[in-house]
């Protein structure tokens, strides 16, 4: 549950951003550009948080398989409390000019390089806790964190958004940014009260911790790390696809109020919360990797049912295809998906191991997906076009689950590699 509160708190954070990209930073940070450039800059400056979000996993990932899981965890919170809070404090470019954009996007660096030591931290001091019959189910708390933080942010601009659209722009829209601080808070007390992973714990006083666990990674681990890097594909896509391509999609091509849209995210975020441990536990009684891959069988049969949903405008089926995207779509997957990663690497290197392949993934699988998506749309002028491209990306993460070997577990030792599909 600490890892629950703490990641929902910090991906608040996240993920508030993401809703200011498509509301307001574009005639905050980048007025000079056309209303279509000004949003692709927004984009490009929501995405450099997951180019900063491998240099995180790398550094907290080295500290957390050396000196403990804990104190990384405490670290990630205050560096993403302060990016989050600057940002809310920041002038706009009409009072200083160029250097707007560039603190923005310093500030989004901070924000990606900490949240690419927060997935692995919380992900690993669930798993490391939780009986061996219960491994995934533990490890979906932080993941379901990711949908509560996107419910709190999408509830927090769903009000922010009735404000009259002058005072949203002159200050309104700082609001979220600026509060958090009193998360951040929270967070830490919490984080502050955690114990120690019983098995970094374990090689620690076997003296088994590595000296540079990056370099171990790449030299020992190559095949597990791309495998953790590809099989994030089907359910990252749709999470970006949903939460920030949709949100700027609607508004703008089809009419849709933000409002609207927001309030029908939060419903879906909200379910989400609930469908990923009920997955992750279904996955615990049969196979992981069985369950990842039929998500990612249903992102390609859903993809266009969503878009079709979403099309029409109205307030329930924008709330129909954010349910099937979120809940189920991205639901299915993304509960397991932290259990099954973690556990392609051993205990001496699973901080660096995990947070370097899901955040190396995490470049191609989400930073560049609304980006991409927009520039589709600009081409085809058809959502069928970003449809397929969701097919392909479950295509790819489809193999790349089909392949990969976990480490079997005997009293929480890793002995061998195997594929669960033959267990």
């Amino acid at each position: 549950m600490a890892s629950f509160i703490g990641t929902t708190i910090e991906w608040y954070d996240y993920y508030i951003f993401g809703a200011a990209t498509v509301l307001v930073l574009n005639s905050q940070f980048f007025p000079t550009l056309d209303p279509f450039a000004g949003t692709l800059a927004s984009f490009a400056t929501f995405a450099v948080a997951f180019i900063a979000r491998p240099f995180g996993g790398a550094f907290f990932g080295h500290f957390g398989d050396k000196i403990g899981r804990k104190k990384m965890l405490v670290w990630s919170v205050l560096a993403m409390g302060l990016g989050t809070l600057v940002v809310g404090l920041l002038p706009n470019y009409a009072t200083i000019g160029i250097w707007a954009p560039i603190l923005l996007v310093v500030c989004r660096f901070l924000q990606g390089f900490a949240v690419g030591g927060e997935w692995g931290g919380a992900v690993l001091m669930s798993l490391e806790h939780a009986p061996a019959n219960k491994r995934a189910f533990f490890a979906s708390f932080p993941q379901a964190g990711v949908p509560a933080g996107t419910v709190l942010s999408s509830g927090t601009f769903a009000l922010i958004a009735l404000m009259p659209q002058d005072q949203l722009l002159a200050w309104g829209w700082r609001i979220p940014f600026i509060a958090s601080v009193l998360l951040v808070v929270v967070g830490l007390w919490i984080r502050l009260k955690v114990t120690e992973s019983p098995e970094f714990l374990e090689i620690q006083e076997k003296n088994e911790v590595p000296k540079v666990p990056a370099l171990e990674v790449f030299k020992s681990h190559k095949r597990s790390l791309m495998h953790g890097i590809l099989c994030g594909f089907a359910p990252n896509f749709t999470f970006y696809i949903a939460t920030v391509f949709l949100v700027s999609y609607g508004p703008k091509q089809l009419g849709i109020p933000s409002g609207t849209i927001f309030v029908a995210l939060m419903i879906a975020a909200s379910l989400q919360v609930f469908t990923l441990p009920f997955f992750a536990t279904f996955a615990d009684k049969h196979s992981q990797k069985k369950v990842l891959l039929t998500g990612c069988v249903l992102v390609a049969a859903g993809a266009f049912p969503v878009f079709a949903l979403f099309s029409t405008g109205t307030f329930w089926g924008i709330l129909a295809a954010l349910v099937i995207a979120l809940p189920i779509l991205h639901g299915v997957s993304y509960g397991v998906i932290s259990g099954f990663t973690a556990e392609l690497f051993p205990t001496e290197v699973r901080y660096t191991g995990t947070s370097l392949a899901y955040q190396l993934g995490g470049i191609v699988t989400s930073a560049p997906v609304p980006i991409i998506a927009t520039l589709l749309i600009q081409q085809y002028q058809s959502s069928n076009a970003v449809a397929w491209y969701m097919v392909i990306s479950a295509v790819l993460g489809f193999i790349a689950i089909a392949t990969a070997k976990t480490v079997r577990r005997k009293n929480g030792n890793a002995i061998a590699r195997v594929d669960e599909l033959t267990i």
